[in-house]
């Protein structure tokens, strides 16, 4: 007895290809993380009245210094290093939060612009520092 069924082309030239069609997801996950991300620091800065407002803001600060300090991270398997990056943001976000009461500056868009800096210099010297790694071995090669 034969099963007959409907394939879509897509999945017929993945299963051909040898790609998994789940992979092309993560790109697309990663884009709204960023989004959603960037949607509640806006939000929080703007001082904007929306129920999305504090759970985006939450989003954000824990995804932006978890996404520089896990890019920092290459080396770590990847349980390993979501749960070491998001320890990390909750350690900055923190270090942040009490480093503002101490010296009587703090306020939420204070907040979220030192987090952001420091996620993003975090970033950049990860970036600066892989293509330095690039040209060395480049010049060595």
């Amino acid at each position: 007895m034969q099963t007959l069924g409907i394939k879509s082309p897509s999945s017929d030239s993945d299963a051909r290809s040898g790609q998994d069609p789940g992979r092309d997801l993560i790109p697309l996950l990663s884009g709204a993380a960023v989004a959603v991300a960037g949607v509640g620091a806006v939000l929080a800065l703007a001082d904007v009245d929306s129920a999305l407002r504090a759970p985006f803001t939450l989003f954000f600060l824990l995804a932006a210094p978890a996404a520089a300090i896990g890019a920092a991270l290459r080396g770590l398997d990847p349980f390993a290093r979501t749960v070491v990056s998001v320890a990390g943001a909750i350690a900055v976000d923190l270090l942040v939060a009490q480093g503002m009461l101490a010296v009587h500056r703090w306020s939420v868009p204070g907040g979220i612009a030192a987090v952001a800096a420091i996620s993003s210099l975090v970033l950049l010297l990860v970036t600066v520092g892989r293509l330095r790694g690039r040209a060395a071995r480049r010049r060595t090669s």
